[in-house]
């Protein structure tokens, strides 16, 4: 029977219906299969895979002579699948065993395990035995659960940690790494992409219930260790170094002391260290300044250092001879203030003897002949004012006056080291620049980069920045310092046996709201060895220091030990016998107590060790001494005694007075009560004027009335050398 025309209408419409719907599917499967398969077949992998990051290990990070400083140890850290964890049903047993034997609290590992996420980490980096335990413990055997084989839903994997075997050494130039094995201090930081690598990956198939399937696909892709770094730094150096920091500490008990030994003809620097400083294995048990290395990151004024940069440009423009005659009142005026010298006057001096003396008003004059458009010439090319650009974060540019508004005042400041704020390492390059023959070198502390193999990657070569001054102004100053240290004020610097050259530096600090301290000061001593063939040069900064604060005496004997002892070390032979040399009788020895001996037998003593005797007073008895008993001095140091007159009848006992002049109020206090001697201030700052006179003999406990001046615009006064 033929079929209606409305039968035929509805199939045609079924088949339209039919074909739409397949045309749908087929779209749809397109769209799913083609479209978007990438897409959902990373969903299933997801849903399928937990993914546990194996961390590669990173670089080591070795010495120059290839000694490890830093390098990465396998660890067991511990993490758990909270749904195979819940599925147990024994959460709090478990929770339980892995308190106890990693000493959390009970309740914290309970909620961290059943957290509602596939994986969750419980510790990190547990210590080998704890490792051993937590992996041994299995849940016993109930009447409704059968003993288990480990703790269900618990597991490891291998991590490496970052390990510092030689502990505190090098610390606040390596750095440290965080929980995450990423760097975030010192070298570690700067070059952490190089020493990371790539992380690895452990790919585990689990079923819709979340249980691990069996024999199932596990993939994994091996992490790729880090490069390697190897620095300019020479452990032994680093060693030498550090302990005469320790040494610095222990007697100054400074708030703060540095060191940087560098290669002048390279620019590497073999050591570089800081008191106090940490363990980077325990970095975060102590307070975050104790990061820091100051020695890169932080500005100060360096006093009678930076005259060698003034002295250099001089030399250099040609605008002072060595036989020019200066004279030292005492002060110097510029414009229409009086800046005042560190000593009450030095009298009429050459050039030569004005650096050896560390004389402000010689350094002035030279200072105001350069004028600023070449001061400011020689202040730039020597690298001040920005970045040196070693190898690590946190680098300062210092802080220098404006050009285009400093005045004639400004320029006068400046000549002797007040007024700019540097940084250390951005002096000690200048001055290695001095000893390179007037090339500036960029400081280096990363030489060459290998991979994991030991292949090499990248090898850093030294840079020359540029040539400052002439190769034979550079060698007139090496000259003009080595005479600073044989008969100047770096006496305590002398290394017998060679030829070395440097200069002292006592700065005032920089109080907060501007200003200068009274009772602070940074000491510092700069130098280089040998003179005629550098090797080494060595900065030494002490800030703070407690009781004597001289450069020459906190700072010069710390560089003598590191120098000496680096340059046996090298291997450098002594150049010259001690006799051959001016100043070569510079043995130190301990200061006797002469308090209370006769005159004539004190100065017999010193005469018998090589000591000179400056006697004040008439008396025939000691009194008081400077240096103090047990002070460090050279052969041929100077020795003041100051002499009473014993009492006879009903006359006192009396003293000289000495000369207050230019002290301020810590350096009366000692002086005045070892003399036993009451004073009267009048003003604040340093002394200026005193009743009575130096000189005069005055009975015990009389008063002295000191005049002081701060250190006001129109009175500047300079801490000494």
């Amino acid at each position: 029977m033929s079929l209606t025309i409305k039968t035929k209408k509805r199939i045609v419409l079924i088949f339209f219906l039919m074909a739409g719907m397949l045309l749908a599917l087929t779209a749809r499967l397109v769209w799913v299969q083609l479209v978007r398969g990438e897409e959902l077949r990373q969903k299933a992998y997801a849903v399928r895979f937990r993914n546990v990051e194996v961390k590669a290990k990173r670089g080591v990070i070795y010495d120059a002579k290839g000694k490890p400083l830093a390098i990465s140890i396998s660890t067991d850290s511990f993490y758990a699948n909270p749904a195979e964890v819940k599925r147990s049903k024994r959460e709090k047993e478990i929770a339980q065993k892995i308190a106890e034997v990693l000493e959390l609290e009970e309740e914290k590992v309970l909620e961290l395990i059943t957290k509602n996420q596939a994986f969750v980490w419980i510790k990190r980096h547990v210590p080998e035995e704890k490792a051993k335990i937590l992996k041994s413990l299995n849940l016993p055997a109930t009447s409704e659960f059968a003993e288990t084989q480990g703790l269900p839903g618990i597991n490891s994997v291998e991590e490496p940690e970052r390990f510092y075997p030689k502990e505190q050494l090098l610390a606040n130039v390596l750095g440290f790494t965080g929980i995450d094995h990423q760097g975030l201090n010192g070298i570690e930081k700067t070059y952490d992409e190089v020493l990371s690598g790539n992380s690895g990956t452990i790919m585990v198939e689990y079923d819709n219930k979340g249980q691990e399937i069996p024999d199932a696909l596990h993939k994994y892709i091996p992490p790729e260790d880090g490069d390697s770094i190897y620095l300019t730094i020479d452990e032994t150096i680093q060693y030498i170094l550090e302990r005469e920091l320790d040494e610095i500490m222990s007697l100054h008990k400074p708030k703060k002391t540095g060191a940087i030994v560098m290669e002048p003809k390279t620019g590497r620097i073999l050591a570089m260290g800081v008191r106090p400083t940490y363990d980077p294995n325990k970095f975060n048990e102590v307070d975050q300044s104790f990061w820091r290395n100051f020695l890169i990151s932080d500005a100060y004024e360096p006093g009678s250092t930076f005259k060698t940069v003034t002295m250099s440009g001089a030399l250099d423009e040609g605008v002072v001879d060595i036989n020019d005659r200066f004279y030292c009142g005492g002060f110097i005026q510029v414009a229409n203030r009086k800046v005042r010298c560190w000593k009450a006057s030095h009298g009429s001096q050459s050039f030569i003897e004005g650096v050896q003396n560390s004389c402000n008003p010689v350094f002035i004059t030279v200072g105001l002949r350069e004028g600023m458009d070449v001061f400011y010439r020689y202040l730039y090319g020597f690298g001040f004012g920005k970045k040196t650009g070693i190898e690590l974060p946190g680098e300062a540019t210092g802080i220098l006056v404006g050009k285009e508004r400093a005045k004639e005042i400004d320029l006068a400041m400046m000549s002797f080291g007040q007024a700019n704020a540097v940084t250390p390492i951005q002096l000690i390059t200048a001055f290695a620049a001095m000893a390179n023959e007037g090339k500036l070198m960029k400081p280096q502390i990363v030489q060459e980069i290998r991979d994991r193999e030991g292949n090499l990657v990248r090898k850093i070569e030294p840079e020359v920045v540029r040539q400052v001054i002439s190769p034979e102004t550079a060698r007139q100053v090496m000259s003009i310092l080595e005479s600073v240290v044989s008969e100047g004020t770096g006496r305590n610097a002398y290394v017998e046996g060679y030829r070395v050259g440097g200069k002292t530096g006592t700065a005032q600090k920089i109080l907060p709201g501007g200003g200068y301290s009274t009772s602070e000061y940074i000491a510092s001593f700069l130098g280089v060895a040998p003179v005629n063939d550098p090797r080494l040069v060595c900065l030494v900064i002490v800030d703070s220091p407690q009781g004597v604060y001289y450069g020459g005496q906190v700072a010069a004997p710390a560089f003598r030990d590191i120098i000496r002892d680096s340059l046996r070390y090298l291997q450098v032979p002594a150049q010259i016998e001690p006799e051959k040399i001016a100043g070569s009788d510079l043995n130190t020895l301990v200061l006797p107590d002469l308090v209370d001996k006769d005159l004539d037998d004190a100065v017999k003593i010193l005469s018998s060790k090589k000591l000179i005797a400056e006697v004040l007073g008439d008396g025939t008895k000691v009194k008081a001494q400077l240096p103090f008993a047990g002070t460090k001095v050279a052969e041929n140091s100077k020795v003041v005694l100051y002499t009473s007159v014993p009492a006879e009848g009903s006359n006192p006992e009396t003293v000289v007075v000495p000369d207050f002049t230019g002290k301020n109020i810590a350096e009366v206090k000692e002086e005045a009560g070892m003399l036993n001697l009451n004073f009267n201030i009048l003003g604040s700052g340093i002394v200026v004027r005193q009743e009575p006179e130096p000189g005069q003999q005055i009975p015990v406990g009389n008063v002295i009335t000191l005049y002081m001046e701060a250190q006001t615009e129109d009175v500047l006064q300079p801490i000494g050398p």
